[in-house]
Protein backbone atom coordinates (compact mmCIF):
# COMPACT_ATOMS: atom_id res chain seq x y z
CA UNK A 1 0.00 0.00 0.00
CA UNK A 2 1.52 3.27 -0.66
CA UNK A 3 1.06 6.64 1.12
CA UNK A 4 -1.44 9.61 0.93
CA UNK A 5 -0.56 12.53 2.89
CA UNK A 6 -3.82 14.71 2.87
CA UNK A 7 -3.18 18.60 3.89
CA UNK A 8 -5.60 21.14 5.73
CA UNK A 9 -6.36 23.69 8.42
CA UNK A 10 -8.24 23.28 11.53
CA UNK A 11 -8.14 26.74 13.14
CA UNK A 12 -4.58 27.67 14.24
CA UNK A 13 -3.80 24.14 13.61
CA UNK A 14 -1.74 22.83 10.59
CA UNK A 15 -3.69 19.05 10.00
CA UNK A 16 -1.22 16.05 8.25
CA UNK A 17 -3.74 13.37 7.93
CA UNK A 18 -1.89 10.53 7.07
CA UNK A 19 -2.91 7.43 5.46
CA UNK A 20 -1.38 4.13 4.72
CA UNK A 21 1.60 2.40 5.57
CA UNK A 22 4.28 4.48 7.42
CA UNK A 23 7.87 2.86 6.78
CA UNK A 24 11.30 3.13 5.59
CA UNK A 25 10.17 4.14 1.93
CA UNK A 26 7.12 6.60 2.78
CA UNK A 27 8.09 8.17 6.12
CA UNK A 28 10.96 10.60 4.53
CA UNK A 29 7.29 11.88 2.35
CA UNK A 30 5.51 12.86 5.93
CA UNK A 31 9.20 14.11 7.30
CA UNK A 32 8.57 16.69 4.10
CA UNK A 33 5.32 17.55 4.94
CA UNK A 34 6.27 18.63 8.61
CA UNK A 35 9.20 20.37 7.50
CA UNK A 36 7.36 21.96 5.31
CA UNK A 37 4.54 23.17 7.49
CA UNK A 38 7.45 24.65 9.57
CA UNK A 39 8.71 26.43 6.62
CA UNK A 40 5.56 27.70 6.40
CA UNK A 41 5.57 29.70 9.88
CA UNK A 42 3.11 26.57 11.16
CA UNK A 43 3.85 25.86 14.90
CA UNK A 44 0.75 24.56 15.74
CA UNK A 45 0.96 20.71 13.86
CA UNK A 46 -1.66 17.68 14.25
CA UNK A 47 -0.21 14.47 12.76
CA UNK A 48 -3.88 12.13 12.11
CA UNK A 49 -2.56 8.84 12.39
CA UNK A 50 -5.92 7.20 12.25
CA UNK A 51 -5.65 5.36 8.50
CA UNK A 52 -1.86 4.40 9.19
CA UNK A 53 -2.11 0.32 8.97
CA UNK A 54 1.79 -0.05 9.44
CA UNK A 55 4.05 1.54 11.56
CA UNK A 56 7.91 0.65 11.41
CA UNK A 57 10.71 1.71 13.87
CA UNK A 58 11.46 4.71 10.57
CA UNK A 59 8.37 5.36 10.80
CA UNK A 60 8.53 6.36 14.73
CA UNK A 61 11.78 8.24 13.99
CA UNK A 62 9.86 10.50 12.29
CA UNK A 63 7.28 10.89 14.86
CA UNK A 64 10.49 11.53 17.69
CA UNK A 65 12.12 13.44 15.00
CA UNK A 66 8.67 16.07 14.19
CA UNK A 67 7.95 15.99 17.95
CA UNK A 68 12.16 17.29 18.40
CA UNK A 69 11.58 19.85 15.74
CA UNK A 70 8.29 21.44 16.80
CA UNK A 71 9.42 21.74 20.24
CA UNK A 72 13.08 23.69 19.48
CA UNK A 73 10.41 26.13 17.23
CA UNK A 74 8.15 26.78 20.34
CA UNK A 75 5.00 24.67 18.54
CA UNK A 76 2.79 22.42 19.48
CA UNK A 77 2.50 18.46 17.74
CA UNK A 78 -0.53 16.50 18.45
CA UNK A 79 -1.24 13.05 17.48
CA UNK A 80 -4.55 11.52 16.26
CA UNK A 81 -5.30 8.14 17.27
CA UNK A 82 -8.94 7.00 16.65
CA UNK A 83 -11.41 5.61 18.91
CA UNK A 84 -10.14 1.83 17.96
CA UNK A 85 -6.45 3.25 18.69
CA UNK A 86 -7.12 4.61 22.46
CA UNK A 87 -6.90 0.70 23.17
CA UNK A 88 -4.67 -1.47 22.03
CA UNK A 89 -5.46 -2.56 18.53
CA UNK A 90 -3.96 -0.26 16.88
CA UNK A 91 -0.81 -1.04 14.85
CA UNK A 92 0.63 2.67 15.64
CA UNK A 93 -0.28 2.55 19.23
CA UNK A 94 1.16 -0.62 19.93
CA UNK A 95 4.42 0.40 18.12
CA UNK A 96 4.81 3.14 20.34
CA UNK A 97 3.82 1.68 23.26
CA UNK A 98 6.20 -1.26 22.78
CA UNK A 99 9.29 1.19 22.26
CA UNK A 100 8.42 2.91 25.03
CA UNK A 101 8.34 6.20 23.63
CA UNK A 102 4.05 6.37 23.74
CA UNK A 103 4.21 9.13 27.08
CA UNK A 104 6.06 11.08 24.32
CA UNK A 105 3.20 12.66 22.85
CA UNK A 106 0.02 14.30 23.29
CA UNK A 107 -2.72 11.65 21.72
CA UNK A 108 -6.17 12.53 20.87
CA UNK A 109 -9.29 10.16 19.76
CA UNK A 110 -10.27 12.69 17.30
CA UNK A 111 -9.88 16.22 15.16
CA UNK A 112 -11.94 18.13 17.28
CA UNK A 113 -10.40 17.04 20.97
CA UNK A 114 -7.12 17.12 19.39
CA UNK A 115 -7.84 20.97 17.91
CA UNK A 116 -9.75 22.47 20.50
CA UNK A 117 -8.47 25.07 22.97
CA UNK A 118 -7.61 25.01 25.36
CA UNK A 119 -7.05 21.51 24.58
CA UNK A 120 -8.37 18.83 26.52
CA UNK A 121 -6.46 16.22 27.93
CA UNK A 122 -4.62 14.30 25.79
CA UNK A 123 -5.85 10.28 26.22
CA UNK A 124 -3.23 8.36 28.82
CA UNK A 125 -0.41 6.73 28.55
Amino acid sequence: MTLKVLEHEQGDWAVLQVCGELDLVTSPSVRQHVHDAVADGRRSLVLDLGEVRFCDSSGVGVLIAARRLMRSCQGRLRLILPAQGTVEDSHVNRVLGALGVRRLFEVYPDLESATVEPATKPLSA
